[in-house]
């Protein structure tokens, strides 16, 4: 077998860095499938900077992300719209890449002379395939109106990142040895994208953290979204599904961080706590109910597959965690084990549970647009399985109404630009750009409804 040259991490992770030798690697199977675009350069050793290099280190960083997924995954899950995703890691100029149920674009700009590629970062490249992955799952979550699914699909992403980049022995190593073996603390691990965060600071110096694009480590409490505002520095909390999604990461990352605890921090023991890891996010994710508090109702649903899958072996680490972040309140916490025996050790899956179309009021007017009312996915309502996150100050902090988290899903696009209006817009100079642009109003009848285009 031939070896390729590919990073281990991002390319910017530590100064000096270069590319290891690996096995040349394959993304090509009957499930779960990708393709890369363009011709497959023959396998070996290329010059980084070169278009055979990029295409065999995303070939390595895809396939590893997707050797950890596959087996975890239940066995009808497949991508929702095409049989093999295509990968174009060259789709144009742009500080960006995205995932739209057909494949996966990644992006390149020249910034102070230095071009960055997007799709070079094993760190970008397992997000974006993070999407793809959960989309599998969870064909639901790509249309809701939910502030917090929009960012737990985010979260997935880096969480892909994260565990994707564990399983490189060497990377496993290095993390424990600069940590102290606490995965809490800041890492190579914990700063995602530091290569593609440093070429957007050098334009917008505070949208992003300042040594990477995101930082699962932070000191973020959970806050009801619809009270935040849509945009925000990167030091501060926003709806901005990006900037929302660091609530649960830095929580699911605390979680990892006390389950190598309990089982003592090696290398071997990191792979298979992180093998564990994952097995529980695929389980409360199947399992989760699509509400208006959709991070609460996942980390209850970890919980309840912890009792499943480990007889509750993670249970104290697993609580401590999302408490701690506010996303479930101690009384959800407590009961979870109760709740979850009631139900024969797992939450009922919703998978069959159809998200009910409303249509939310918009005032078009606000926008410079045709538009009185909307067709839109609106998240569940409360359930049998009460589950509530923790309010800032004391006590529990109840789910809002379904139309509530719809109506602040909808208005957050509009004022980020995030919407396609081709088909309402009165002004066409006032038109969102439409590489930025994650959904579009399409007309069906005399009806207009909102429709997910991309993951950006």
């Amino acid at each position: 077998m031939s070896n390729v040259a590919a990073w281990e991490d991002d390319p910017r992770t530590a100064p000096g860095a270069r590319p290891v030798n690996r096995p040349s690697p394959s993304v090509k199977q009957a499930r779960l499938g990708l393709a890369l675009r363009g011709a497959e350069p023959p396998p070996r050793v290329y010059r980084t900077g070169t278009s055979q290099f990029r295409y065999w280190n995303a070939t390595d960083a895809l396939a590893r992300a997707i050797r950890f997924w596959a087996p975890l995954l239940p066995a009808e899950a497949r991508w929702p719209a095409a049989r093999t995703l295509g990968v174009d890691l060259d789709a144009g100029v742009d500080l960006n890449a995205y995932y739209d149920r057909l494949g996966l674009c990644f992006f390149h700009a020249t910034v102070r002379g230095v071009t960055v590629y997007s799709g070079e970062s094993p760190d970008v490249l397992c997000h974006e395939l993070g999407h793809a992955v959960l989309d599998a799952v969870r064909p639901e979550l790509w249309n809701a109106a939910s502030i917090e699914a929009a960012a737990f699909h985010e979260s997935f992403g880096d969480i892909t990142a994260i565990l994707s980049a564990l399983q490189v022995e060497s990377v496993r190593t290095a993390v424990l040895t600069d940590t102290g073996g606490r995965l809490s603390r800041a890492s190579r691990i914990s700063r995602l994208a530091e290569q593609l965060g440093w070429a957007v600071r050098q334009s917008h110096p505070d949208a992003v953290e300042p040594d990477c694009l995101r930082n699962a480590v932070n000191s973020f409490f959970y806050q009801r979204p619809e009270t935040l505002p849509p945009m925000a520095p990167a030091a501060v909390l926003s709806s901005e599904p990006h900037s929302f999604c660091r609530v649960f990461t830095a929580a699911w990352l605390e979680s990892l961080a006390g389950m190598v605890d309990l089982r003592g921090a090696t290398p071997d023991v990191l792979a298979s706590v992180a093998v564990d890891a994952g097995r529980l996010l695929v389980g409360a994710i199947a399992r989760a109910r699509i509400g208006t508090n959709y991070f609460a109702q996942v980390a209850s649903n970890l919980a309840a597959a912890d009792a499943t899958l480990f007889s509750g072996a993670y249970r104290q680490v697993l609580q401590r965690a999302f408490v701690g972040r506010g996303i479930l309140s101690m009384a959800s916490a407590s009961a979870v084990p109760r709740q979850a025996r009631r139900a024969g050790g797992a939450v009922p899956a919703s998978r069959a549970v159809v998200l009910p179309v409303v249509s939310v009021p918009i005032d078009g007017r606000l926008h410079g647009i045709r538009l009185r009312r909307l067709l839109v996915e609106a998240p569940l309502g409360p359930s049998r399985w009460t589950v509530t996150s923790a309010a800032p100050d004391l006590g529990a902090i109840e789910p809002v109404a379904p139309d509530v988290a719809s109506r602040a899903f909808v208005e957050d696009l509009l004022r980020r630009g995030r919407v396609d209006l081709r088909e309402v817009q009165r002004d066409t100079a006032r038109r969102s750009r439409r590489g930025r642009a994650t959904h579009a109003i399409v007309r069906h009848g005399r009806r207009l409804r909102l429709e997910r285009r991309l993951f950006h």
